[in-house]
């Protein structure tokens, strides 16, 4: 076990930086530190663990410049999208610093005769996190926050190809008061990875388990967490419908869809990928969006201009273009786009099917990319059959001028999160995850904050 790991720039494909990865000792050391640091933790009251939460906000926008150029250089993102995703960390921290103390508060249960009885939430302990690198500070952030808040530590096992960030990230916990080793980013070779994981969750030190990745991944931790008998969140992508009823304010949608699709340079797990179009307005909502796509600026991920830049690793881009290649064959129709640009980095084109539909390999599988898949449906069943055909089910968006219309059909279709008139994100005051083979278990408001804690009975005979 061992090695070494090496971050890259997808923009230039140029070397970064490397790190040692850690061997067996060195990661039970920080095994044992991390526990310690736990289990001291969950006796410090949880008023005062939300002060930590107000003050890892302040740190985080003084850090902001520093965070988001690890983003920009380690996984491409544009710079305004890497700052937008540390303030809304810093949002999310000020969110459980107010809200973290009631939603953990003691619930008194009533009516109960001849004796007190009430509701407690209690920490589990040391949470074992597996983090992808899409969104490499706020991914961390919104799992790590509320854990905290409730009086767990936290293991990062981050990507490799962001480990610079992972660092960082460790730090500024203690930068804001965090207690040294609470949250402990470990060092681990890709190799390595599935069978540490795996010790790791079989370790008594470890309470819990989450993680946000594939499906393959996801299904490794989860029967290993079944196995041990812990719990388990699992963030597994998805591949979401945008649905565009015959009444919708079809500009409106147009411009709503790129903002939903290339987000991240469409890579981000509710990025919407199916693009479902009622059949009397297809071709002007198509026509708009391929308009839109393709006004979309791409280049370097430092220039505040950018709107699409690199993906974050040629593997990603190869799997686009085998997306492409393979549902052009299968008879969808290329509008825009479609291939890697030449030069430097990593880039793919904005890229439209149309004609898309179940057996296309843009329309079943997830495409983590820049890649919109249109497909035509005859009326609102259709669309309902359509949007459901899939083996995932994060989130959904319906665009209509009948929000009751929308909602109606939205409840047909199942997801984790239903949004009408309006582009799917996650948000600290509502609860974010997915059904299906998009995984289990939510993150943010309170059920997030809860996940990781021992929901106690108390009863007290008079």
């Amino acid at each position: 076990m061992s090695g070494t790991i090496s971050t890259v720039d997808p923009a230039t494909g140029q070397p970064i930086a490397s790190y040692d990865a850690w061997d067996a000792v060195r990661i039970e050391t920080a095994v044992d530190r991390a526990h310690a640091a736990s289990r001291a933790w969950a006796l410090v009251p949880v008023a005062e663990r939300a002060v930590r939460a107000a003050e890892l906000a302040r740190v985080l926008r003084e850090y902001k410049a520093s965070l988001a150029d690890l983003a920009v250089r380690e996984m491409g993102k544009p710079v305004g999208e890497a700052e937008g995703e540390v303030e809304k960390s810093a949002l999310t921290a000020e969110y459980y610093a107010r809200q973290g103390p009631g939603i953990l508060a003691d619930e008194p249960v009533t009516a109960i005769e001849g004796a007190d009885a009430w509701v407690a939430y209690e920490p589990v302990g040391l949470v074992l996190a597996v983090m992808p690198w899409n969104f490499p500070v706020w991914q961390v952030m919104r799992f790590a926050i509320p854990s905290l808040v409730a009086g767990n530590g936290v293991l990062l096992k981050h990507a490799s190809n962001v480990m610079g960030g992972a660092l960082a990230l460790q730090d500024l916990f203690i930068e804001a008061g965090f207690p040294e080793h609470l949250v402990t980013a470990l060092v681990v070779a890709d190799a390595d990875v599935p069978d540490v994981t795996a010790r790791l969750i079989e370790d008594d030190r470890v309470a819990a388990v989450t993680l946000t990745g594939s499906n393959r991944a996801g299904a490794a931790v989860g029967a290993a967490a079944g196995r041990a008998a812990k719990k388990s969140v699992l963030e597994l992508g998805g591949s979401d419908a945008f649905v565009v009823l015959d009444d919708a304010d079809i500009e409106a949608a147009a411009a709503a869809a790129v903002r939903a699709r290339f987000t991240n340079s469409g890579q981000s797990c509710v990025c919407a990928k199916r693009f479902i179009v009622a059949e009397a307005v297809a071709d002007a909502f198509t026509a708009a969006f391929v308009r839109g796509v393709e006004e979309l600026r791409i280049g370097d991920p430092r220039d505040r201009s950018t709107q699409v830049g690199p993906l974050a690793r040629d593997d990603l881009r190869a799997a686009i273009a085998r997306q492409v290649e393979e549902s052009v064959a299968a008879g969808a129709r290329l509008l825009t786009g479609g291939k890697p640009l030449p030069g430097d980095g990593w880039f793919f084109q904005p890229t439209v099917l149309s004609g898309t539909g179940p057996g296309m390999q843009a329309f079943d599988e997830e495409t983590f990319g820049p890649l919109a898949a249109v497909t035509v449906a005859r009326d609102d069943d259709d669309a309902v059959r359509l949007a459901g055909a899939t083996s995932f089910g994060l989130g959904l968006s319906v665009w209509t001028a009948d929000t009751a219309r929308g909602v109606a059909l939205a409840r047909r279709v199942t997801t984790g999160a239903a949004f009408v008139n309006a582009v799917v994100a996650s948000d600290p005051r509502l609860p974010f995850g997915g059904t299906k083979r998009s995984g289990y278990g939510r993150e943010l408001a309170t059920a997030g904050i809860r996940e990781f804690t021992n929901t106690r009975t108390y009863w007290v005979a008079r």
